[in-house]
């Protein structure tokens, strides 16, 4: 059965909204983000005075602050996030769902003197440039400094957004609260929440409620939230693709421009990879986006994509000089860290940022830390948050309304087994089978059996706002919408993290991975040869400078090794994944599988034959 139609909501008066929220919330005053300096400067001053965030050493951090979370309060709640679709078949199985009235009548319970006692900050937003095509605006109300603090750096935000507004441009309300009304006379905590918390999604109306955190994409309801879950739904019915990946910008030593967009689950090197430096001579590597992007077909027939971010909300635990010297560089100030370790100089550390960790240490919860302590004095998911035009690799043109032009879609996993370096699509349908089936191998006996396949669809299983077997859909539809017009970009899978036998890393990864890189633009351009596999197409001899990269040709051999039987029995578990989309699955992926099957079966007839 197809997705019922989402119709597009209607325009609402953003003054009659914040005022209904105003007698809802009962806060004890309203303050408008105008998107100033000075506002931001004056609104951290407090912060600080009121001792909710550390001001870091400004001879060695300028202009940054250090933000600790209340324990409970650390991450995304997927348990807690909600698609609130009318029809539950349209949330699909990978997303919770909730009745939409039901949740929205318990909401409002919520909600009700939630922000008495605190400010109401109503915060206009834009994800992508002021004015784009493709750009999209929100207005979040939210009774949280440090999220108002977040959303500036990662969105663009003000006055300009409020004049767009106010001409008519639609918006998506997006309402937040920690949950943590004050009484009078009551003392308040650096980082209040609420032990309930809610994070749901409107699809059909366009709306975002979120209550209990601060933390994150909990809180910051621009990034996960409006950026893939709503605006997932709204590309599914424009026309076009809300996707976790990021962008890059490479030049060969010729000169010549070429455009990727790549999809890496977690702990798959995304970032690294966004900030790529290349161990190769002659080739440049810019960033556009190191998260979230927004594809369209455009004028000229071809997938043309934007950074819809403005900042980057980093993983801080295994950044280092070793692992993505460009984002360490990025970091030098006007950085906002959270539930890192603090220095007794007054700067921060993390795990990974130093291979001894410096003496005096206070960890994330703010207590006295030594490598004895028996656990990380940084938070495994503490952030950092700094604006992308800071970065040194990034492009000068990264905020281009008119976005860039794709040439390649990348899509990656964490496999020790099974995946090669790199293969090559057959063509766009192809291509979309190996978004679909993407997965990483569990890594610790903690996150379930090892070896255990996680499954992440284009790594977008915890954000897409809709069915992701109308996801799939949606995506082969694009690549017919591109085929007429011979805009269809090309499609790779690559793997980093192979190994061998004894359990050794066969490809060193980091700065090397930009060979593979250069491998794909070469094709791209016609220029490198590839053989054919049961899985797509491969590099053919010669056409990575392995030995270079401190590969040997055992090791070479084994990162492109294809054993039939596990990748049959691998067959036979994306089946049992896929299944579960029952006939909201579209044919094509079936066909896909299928042919797969008989690829690899027929491989093995030849092999038992010789």
């Amino acid at each position: 059965m197809a997705a019922s139609p989402t119709p597009v909501a209607p325009v609402r008066s953003l003054d009659e909204w914040v005022a209904e929220h105003v007698e809802l919330l009962q806060p004890d005053r309203v303050v408008w983000i105008d998107g100033s300096r000075a506002q931001l400067d004056g609104l951290l001053r407090e912060m600080v005075d009121e001792g909710r965030i550390l001001r870091l050493n400004a001879e060695l951090r300028p202009y940054s602050f250090l933000a600790r979370s209340d324990p409970d309060d650390v991450a995304r709640v997927e348990s807690r996030t909600f698609i609130c679709s009318e029809r539950e078949e349209d949330a699909g199985p990978t997303n919770n769902w909730r009745e939409p009235e039901a949740m929205r009548a318990e909401l409002r319970e919520l909600f009700a003197g939630a922000m008495r006692g605190r400010t109401l900050y109503v915060l206009p937003f834009s994800m992508g440039p002021v004015g784009g095509a493709l750009s999209r605006y929100g207005v979040q109300l939210t009774d949280s400094a440090y999220v108002v603090a977040s959303m500036s750096i990662m969105t663009r935000v003000g006055d300009a957004v409020l004049d767009r507004i106010r001409a008519g441009a639609r918006w998506v309300p997006a309402l937040h609260s920690v949950g943590a009304p004050l009484e009078e006379g009551q003392e308040d905590v650096a980082w209040p929440s609420n032990p309930v918390k809610y994070i749901c999604h409107f699809p059909e109306t366009r709306e975002i409620v979120s209550f209990g955190s601060a933390y994150g994409g909990n809180a910051i309801l621009a990034k996960k939230s409006f950026a893939l879950r709503i605006a997932s739904a709204m590309a599914r019915d424009e026309g076009w693709l809300a996707e976790h990946m990021l962008l890059l910008r490479v030049t060969d030593p010729r000169g010549r421009r070429f455009h990727i967009a790549a999809a890496f689950p977690s702990a798959c090197g995304k970032t690294n990879f966004a900030m790529l430096r290349s161990s190769l001579p002659g080739w440049e590597i810019e960033t556009l986006g190191d998260d979230i992007a927004w594809l369209a077909p455009g004028s000229d027939g071809r997938l043309r994509a934007i950074n819809p971010e403005a900042g980057f909300f980093g993983v801080a635990p295994g950044t280092g000089p070793g692992t993505n010297p460009t984002a360490i560089d990025t970091l030098w100030g006007n950085t906002i860290f959270t539930n890192v370790a603090l220095r007794p100089d007054g700067d921060v550390w993390w795990e990974g940022l130093t291979s001894t960790p410096p003496e005096g240490l206070v960890d994330w919860r703010g207590e006295p830390w030594t490598p004895e302590s028996g656990r990380p004095a940084a938070h495994p998911n503490s952030r950092f948050t700094v604006r992308a035009a800071q970065c040194p690799s990034i492009a000068p043109d990264w905020d281009d309304p008119n976005g860039v032009p794709i040439d390649a879609i990348i899509f990656g996993g964490r496999r020790a087994t099974n995946v090669p370096l790199v293969v090559e699509a057959r063509d766009w349908e192809h291509g979309v089978f190996l978004g679909a089936t993407i997965a990483s191998e569990r890594t610790a006996a903690a996150e379930g059996e090892l070896g255990e396949l996680r499954r992440d669809p284009f790594a977008m299983l915890p954000f897409c706002g809709y069915n992701m077997g109308d996801y799939f859909q949606h995506w082969l539809e694009v690549g017919q919408r591109l085929r007429r017009t011979g805009g269809v970009p090309a499609v790779y899978q690559v793997n980093w993290f192979r190994k061998g036998p004894e359990g050794e890393w066969l490809w060193p990864g980091f700065g090397e991975n930009g060979r593979v890189l250069a491998w794909i633009i070469e094709r791209i351009a016609g220029e490198a040869a590839a053989s054919d596999t049961p899985l797509g197409k491969v590099p053919s001899i010669g056409g990575i400078d392995y030995r270079a990269a401190g590969v040997s040709d055992e090791a070479w051999q084994e990162l492109f090794r294809i054993d039939e039987k596990a990748l049959l029995a691998e067959a036979d578990d994306t089946e049992a994944f896929l299944e579960q989309f029952g006939d909201r699955l579209p044919d094509a992926i079936r066909r896909q599988l299928c042919g797969l099957r008989e690829r690899l079966g027929a491989t093995t007839a030849k092999k038992a034959v010789a």
